[in-house]
């Protein structure tokens, strides 16, 4: 046990702050140190010093001793450092070899001139030297035959592509920032780069060198990686980011929680940290946002010609299923009125489109660039929801007519929402663009107001709109964001330094008001991790507010308190912290953060 020696005689446990973790941890270890061999083969004896020092030198929840000597292996070496690439031909080859990437790999070498100067231009604007180069596997689970969800096979006739837009421009940024990337879409590949590990029932980490640092998946992944590793499962919880689009609210996510409320959702219920998921769109603080690149440029000469496409007086509609259009014919018939209508609807079925619609049926990445920068609006119909095509559509310069939901929409009331793990009310048909683009781009309509949908239309028409894309969706904007979470983002170790406190805001809410609400009021974006510094009463105070009496629950709607009794509420467990969620009665005690402009993730001290 040389792990602790001369210990005994000089363990002063140093100041715990920034590691929520610690303490419990602590305790778990005086009761199950014996229940496996492997902590005793770490020099672990029973001794409280040597539960911390196991705590803070092999699994990292605790802070180091302070007369413990740094280990010299954790040093970026110069082997691993990561630099920059500025070709794609690893990535092609080793996407290639996969038929199922073929959407993918031909999104990817569409963009690739934009991708490459955007990789350079970060280069020069912020210091990418001395990164870690990581080991990252990235498995897409819905690409499995095991999913039975045959996406790569409907990806050339009109299916789902939002989550292929997604994994490809991740792909691409993880190659671009210079990582070792392993791409798996089979439960064979994922056995085989995981091969070391799985049947490890250890309860310690498998030592050595590390197999993979950062594990890229879905949730339909998230399964069969489990299933896959068994046991060793838990010493890879940390490293996962799951790209989840819709979001999961913490309430959904803590599996013990979720059973009390009688939330009956095949999802959820991973007690991950909740910024563990990824979505598609800044719409759930609790998650992160990982977002996607929109699609604009075309090639050189396609540049040269794109300002000679004169602005036809039309319109197109956003919907490529027949059954989107049903019951839309009144309102396609004002827009009618004023402008063209064209379509890019697949298969023989057409009995919702009106006789006056130009159909193109499915059109080629390219061909409906050409066809949306001829057109002066985009046609909501209300459904899909939170898809990538309005910010195509606005970044070519139309405008976008966005169809409010009144009542919002969510899953209490929509089939489509129900059993996904969010509470998540949807007011119009993307409320990203509402919120954050807005007029003159965006016009958002009650479909069943035909006299608003008329001014707007007239109002799109009296106007240029110029082509106008937020740089989080830009080649660069997503490698910005990636890159500060690879080398910020860490849940592996207990300490939680980033987004730095400098940052912090903090806003009492009304009763019946969410923190997500009231960051949002104020121009500003609740963000969960700085909730572990408002969870004490001397913490409190530094907000003046002051706790007469004081009680600790396990729940999503505190630290909140009550101001005529002068009563705090705190949180017991630490995944249930939630900018979600209101009280009737209490006022929740909210951290909102500032953020950069057209950069949401990213508060200004965060680069």
């Amino acid at each position: 046990s040389d792990l602790i020696n001369g210990a005994q005689e000089q363990c002063e446990l140093p100041p715990m702050d920034g590691f929520p973790h610690c303490e419990g941890k602590i305790k778990w270890m005086k009761d199950m140190w014996r229940s496996d061999p492997c902590y005793a083969s770490y020099g672990v004896d029973g001794s409280t010093c040597s539960f911390f020092i196991y705590l803070s030198e092999v699994e990292n929840w605790c802070p180091r001793l302070p007369w413990r000597a740094k280990n010299p292996n954790e040093e970026t070496d110069q082997k691993t450092v990561a630099e920059i690439r500025i070709n794609f031909d690893n990535l092609y080859k080793m996407m290639s070899r996969h038929e199922e990437f073929r959407w993918m790999m031909l999104r990817i070498r569409r963009m690739a001139d934009t991708w490459i100067e955007a990789i350079k231009s970060l280069a020069e604007k912020q210091n990418l030297e001395k990164r870690k180069r990581k080991k990252i596997l990235v498995h897409l689970g819905l690409l499995t035959k095991e999913s039975g969800f045959k996406i790569a096979e409907n990806a050339f006739s009109g299916g789902p592509l939002g989550e292929l837009v997604q994994w490809s421009d991740l792909i691409t940024s993880l190659y671009l920032l210079g990582h070792d990337i392993r791409i798996s879409a089979s439960l064979a590949e994922l056995k085989e780069i995981m091969k070391k590990v799985v049947g490890n029932r250890s309860g310690c980490p498998t030592q050595g060198d590390k197999v993979v640092e950062l594990i890229y998946i879905d949730i339909v992944g998230l399964t069969q990686f489990k299933k896959t590793l068994g046991p060793s499962w838990v010493h890879y919880q940390c490293m996962l980011r799951v790209l989840d689009s819709f979001g999961t609210e913490p309430e959904f996510n803590h599996a013990h929680y979720a059973q009390s409320k009688g939330h009956k959702t095949p999802w959820g219920k991973w007690n991950l940290n909740p910024q563990q998921f990824y979505t598609m769109f800044p719409h759930t603080p609790d998650n992160s946002f990982l977002g996607f690149v929109v699609e604009q440029h075309l090639n050189a000469s396609d540049i040269r010609h794109i300002n000679d496409i004169k602005r036809q007086n039309q319109s197109l509609v956003y919907g490529k299923v027949d059954n989107f259009w049903k019951d839309k014919k009144a309102y396609l018939d004002i827009i009618h009125t004023y402008m063209e209508v064209h379509g890019t609807v697949h298969g023989t079925s057409t009995i919702y489109i009106p006789g006056y619609v130009k159909n193109h049926g499915i059109l080629s990445g390219r061909d409906l660039q050409f066809l949306l920068r001829e057109t002066k609006l985009f046609v909501g119909l209300g459904f899909p929801y939170e898809g990538p095509a309005p910010l195509e559509a606005i970044a070519n310069g139309c405008a976008f007519l966005n169809l409010r939901f009144n009542p919002p929409k969510s899953s209490k009331n929509t089939e489509f929402f129900k059993g996904k793990p969010t509470l998540r009310e949807l007011t119009s048909q993307h409320p990203y663009a509402e919120v954050y683009i807005g007029k003159p781009h965006v016009w958002t309509v009650d479909i069943n107001d035909l006299s608003e949908v008329e001014k707007a239309v007239k109002s799109i028409l009296n106007q240029k709109i110029d082509p106008y894309l937020p740089y989080e969706f830009t080649c660069e904007g997503m490698l910005q964001r990636m890159n500060a979470f690879i080398e910020r983002q860490d849940f592996c170790h207990g300490q939680v330094m980033w987004p730095p406190l400098s940052a912090l805001q903090v806003k009492i809410a009304e009763p019946g008001k969410s923190c997500k609400q009231v960051c949002q009021e104020s121009q500003l974006i609740c963000e969960p991790s700085f909730f572990q510094h408002l969870n004490k009463d001397k913490a409190l105070l530094r907000h003046n507010i002051e706790c007469l009496t004081m009680e600790s629950v396990n729940d999503i709607l505190v630290p909140s308190f009550d101001g005529r009794r002068k009563h705090c509420v705190f949180q017991g467990d630490l995944l249930l912290f939630s900018c979600a969620g209101s009280h009737p009665t209490y006022r929740r005690i909210c951290p909102c953060r500032d953020y950069i402009k057209g950069q949401v993730a990213l508060c200004k001290d965060c680069l």
